[in-house]
């Protein structure tokens, strides 16, 4: 905060009349004089600073010592003076807060239903509206509330709690709540004041006693939001809620089939209404393709999205998480008023002064209550020797002239026993004791007051205990509230790390990409012209031009590129597969080079050359392929008497990847006459090596998590679940993988794997099978269809071994070793299997192998996998060189 903030607050801290700091002595000028200029520096420094600091300290920013804004607090302080343990109309709270709050009764009810509807210090009743659907509570005079079970435990205490006049001086208000429970990270709260705001997120109740028996121990914590509406949040740039950290909050979204999509938790802040909204300009923007969505949100959220014919499920989910409300990121700002003063801390110094203050305040409520036993002792021991000496019958008691006389008397008939007494006897207990009334006397027990006295140093004793072992007690204190309240606070937001989604690579291809080559255009509206691609609005063109020039440009509906046009694509950024090969000639008379590169990422807009940038260069051969395929090219030169040979072959196979900005290798010194595809060549990038990140359940090919292999494009990744539930998959990044994954590898057909089982529907026997997996996007099941069987073990070692101990009332048999590839023969997945005992078992495990296949024959492994002849495409097929030659120089054959 400025200088000008502290200042005005510790002159507001002064015992000086509040007339003298309401206002600043600057008075304007004459206001009706239109000459006269009028200086602003004054009043903004003065009347708007006592605007701001009013603001910051009397409504927006919570107090760090119960938690609360002020209309919070008076609300529960005005709940506490009605609570009677019946319901109370909310327009009846309303209208008995206004003694304390000077504003409205909406912003009063609007407070009180936030307060409701966070389901800790208010028992409500009636419709106070849904956090869900964005749904209103029903008018004040409808609905009833009343303190719970959990705030009059913790919130109040008027015996440890600092009071101040109201604002008319009727009334007396707290100045803060004696909260034993830190309530401002339980609740969150969201303000925002006159130069700064506070947004301090909602935390795991359970998790809040668990961090501050921690702390209490001297032990790490850490703390990370819940929110009720559930969802899924990263926490990797919390930054423990200080200013400047950010979260990631996800809707969770499950596949009920390939054709709908079920959203059944929402992020925090968003209600149904908001994120359907978010999700129908997504659709109307072409960012992703739904058919139709439905709301049938009840008492839980359930959003179907179904899908358009043909569009990919795990695209369409991400492209929810990119495009619409599904995911939502949020900046914390733990603000709070502390010492008169607005203060930006961390959600772990929240907390260690919450619990230090909480620390205070039980010491302070065992310090009073060992006041009160003290006080009651001393006056339990006075009325025993008042009574047992007989004191009251004393004639000259009896016959006392007057008050003083008879307080005299007492006094000096008790001064032998004053070393008995815990402090000093005064006038006021003299007093006390002259008020007891006859019947009292007559019915005083010696025993029983021996027995209460007795009792109360007893009382006395524990309480010193407990203050000399505050810290035990006080972790005591956070136990107990965890064992009473915990239970209706689970954690409801998954805490995980998600993957980045680009939007690029998820935004639906709605638009179509078209050029106009005599005009120099392109667009996706030139509905007429020449097809290139499909591409979204996001997207980015790559333009390759004839003289060898290339740039990156926006979609857009029409757009001057230029008449030289020789390549067009949507350009896909950081693609290191996509390979250009080119031939090109530097200048108008020099060689000819050769090279290929890719692109990954250059300036939108700003012109590149793939050539030296000699005036006249030329691009006179060049392909694009997207999986680095090198193809073989045949090379004319015209004829020349110095040249023994005109035609030669070049295959691209032998040329480098390098970067877009190197020369190339020289192809040809000599003027070239053409230059032609002969052959089709395969990729020279080898397959695509694919990782599992088992954090995100995401697949990668950044080298992050478990290694898969190296993928071609036929190639599958099969998925085994703990449950028995396989299926494969290829391996796009789009896709989406559940958890309780056991296994993730790729596919391979002829596997064989072996389980061991026990079999629910053979009276849960124990079953051996071996089998292969197969091939299928749809799950199926190895273990069938009874839920109730279990997996013991699933092994894919060629010739496993298993061991098998018996329990119960056959734990007596010897042990049973098993040859699993002799035990029983490989079938469908679907097969039963063999039984293996009908014996009681205690364990089945696996045993090293002792047999191991033999080495394959690398020579006859090499002719399977021979390939197929590439396409031959030469051009001049069955022409001789001197044909060609005739061909070039124009001469006709006479035979």
């Amino acid at each position: 905060m400025s200088d000008d903030f502290k200042d005005k607050e510790e002159q507001n801290d002064e015992n000086t009349p509040a007339s003298e700091n309401q206002h600043s002595d600057y008075k304007p000028a004459d206001t009706k004089n239109a000459s006269v200029k009028h200086q602003l520096s004054g009043m903004y420094q003065n009347w708007f600073l006592d605007y701001a600091s009013y603001v910051i300290l009397e409504r927006a920013v919570p107090h760090i010592n119960d938690g609360l804004k002020p209309v919070q607090r008076r609300i529960l302080h005005s709940m506490k003076r009605l609570d009677d343990g019946r319901y109370n109309k909310v327009a009846n709270v309303v209208g008995h807060t206004k003694q304390f709050h000077p504003h409205g009764d909406a912003s009063i009810g609007d407070a009180l239903v936030q307060l409701g509807q966070k389901d800790l210090l208010i028992d409500c009743q009636g419709n106070w509206g849904n956090i869900l659907t964005g749904d209103g509570a029903a008018a004040p005079r409808y609905i009833e509330a009343r303190l719970s079970k959990f705030a009059l435990d913790v919130v109040f205490n008027p015996k440890t709690t600092e009071w101040q006049a109201s604002y008319d001086g009727r009334n007396k208000e707290p100045i803060t709540l004696p909260v034993k429970f830190p309530l401002l990270l339980a609740q969150g709260v969201e303000g925002i004041a006159v130069g700064l705001s506070s947004k301090i997120l909602p935390h795991n109740f359970n998790e809040l006693c668990d961090a501050s028996m921690a702390y209490l121990r001297e032990e790490e914590f850490k703390l990370y939001p819940d929110f009720q509406t559930g969802g899924s949040i990263d926490v990797s740039r919390y930054n423990d809620g200080e200013r400047g950290g950010v979260v990631k909050v996800r809707a969770k979204i499950n596949k009920l089939d390939n054709k709908t999509l079920a959203i059944t938790e929402i992020p925090y802040g968003k209600t149904t209404t908001s994120l359907i909204d978010s999700i129908l300009k997504a659709v109307d923007k072409g960012k992703i393709k739904v058919r139709k969505v439905d709301d049938n949100t009840a008492e839980k959220v359930e959003i179907l999205v179904h899908l358009a014919p043909g569009v990919s499920s795990d695209k369409t989910l991400d492209a929810l998480y990119a495009f619409t409300d599904c995911e939502v990121s949020i900046s914390p700002n733990c603000c709070v008023i502390d010492e008169r003063k607005p203060h930006f801390l961390t959600v772990s110094t929240v907390l260690k002064k919450s619990v230090d203050n909480t620390l205070s305040l039980l010491r302070q409520e065992l310090e009073i209550r060992k006041g009160e036993l003290l006080e009651s002792l001393h006056f339990s021991s006075l009325e025993k020797i008042f009574i047992e000496e007989r004191i009251y019958k004393d004639v000259k008691f009896e016959q006392s002239e007057n008050m003083d006389a008879a307080c005299e008397h007492i006094d000096k008939r008790l001064t032998p026993f004053y070393p008995q007494f815990i402090r000093e006897v005064t006038k006021d207990d003299i007093l006390r004791l002259m008020e007891i009334k006859m019947a009292r006397i007559l019915k005083f027990n010696k025993d029983k007051a021996d027995e209460n006295i007795a009792r109360i140093k007893e009382e006395i004793e524990e309480i010193n205990n407990k203050l000399a072992h505050i810290v035990d007690y006080t972790i005591a204190w956070y136990e107990m509230l965890k064992e009473k309240y915990g239970k209706n606070y689970p954690r409801r937001t998954e805490l995980r790390n998600f993957d980045t989604i680009e939007a690029a690579k998820v935004v639906e291809a709605n638009e179509k990409l078209y050029i106009n080559r005599e005009e120099g255009f392109i667009g996706t509206a030139l509905k007429k012209d020449e097809f290139i691609a499909n591409c979204s609005d996001i997207d980015d063109v790559i333009i390759f031009y004839k003289d060898g020039k290339y740039k990156v440009v926006r979609v857009a509906d029409k757009m001057f590129v230029g008449k030289n046009v020789l390549y067009v694509n949507v350009f896909k950024k950081n693609d290191k597969r996509t390979i250009y090969n080119l031939v090109y000639r530097d200048g108008k008379e020099g060689f000819h080079y050769i090279k290929r590169f890719n692109i990954t990422s250059i300036t939108r807009d700003r012109e590149y050359d793939v050539t030296q940038g000699t005036p006249g260069s030329r691009i006179v051969y060049f392909t694009a392929n997207p999986n680095g395929e090198a193809e073989v090219i045949k090379i004319t030169l015209k004829p020349n008497p110095r040249i023994k040979k005109i035609v030669y072959e070049k295959d691209f196979s032998e040329i480098n990847i390098k970067g877009r900005q190197s020369m190339g290798n020289i192809l040809a010194k000599f003027e070239v006459h053409k230059i032609a595809l002969k052959q089709r060549g395969g990729s020279t990038l080898g397959g695509r090596k694919v990782w599992f990140d088992h954090d995100v359940l995401r697949l990668n090919y950044d080298e992050r998590g478990q290694y898969l292999g190296e993928f071609q494009s036929d190639d599958l990744i099969l998925v085994v679940h703990e449950n028995g539930d396989f299926y494969t998959t290829n391996f796009d990044l789009n896709n989406h993988y559940d958890p309780g994954i056991r296994i993730i590898e790729k596919f391979d057909a002829n596997k064989i794997w072996s389980a061991a089982l026990f079999d629910a529907d053979q009276q849960g026997y124990p079953y051996l099978k071996r089998f292969t997996f197969e091939a299928s996007a749809r799950k199926l099941n190895y273990l069938g269809e009874n839920k109730d069987s279990r997996l013991i073990l699933l092994t894919s070692v060629i010739y496993p071994r298993i061991q098998v101990i018996f329990g119960g009332h056959d734990s007596f048999r010897e042990q049973l070793d098993i040859d699993v590839d002799e035990f029983i023969g490989v079938k469908s997945f679907k097969a039963k299997g063999k039984r293996i005992t009908t014996f009681t078992v205690a364990s089945i495990a696996e045993l090293e192998p002792t047999r191991f296949p033999e080495p394959e024959d690398e020579e006859s492994e090499a002719e399977e996998k021979e390939e197929d002849t590439p396409e031959i495409e030469d051009p001049d097929q069955g022409k001789s060189e001197s044909d060609i030659i005739d061909e070039i120089t124009g001469q006709m054959k006479l035979f």
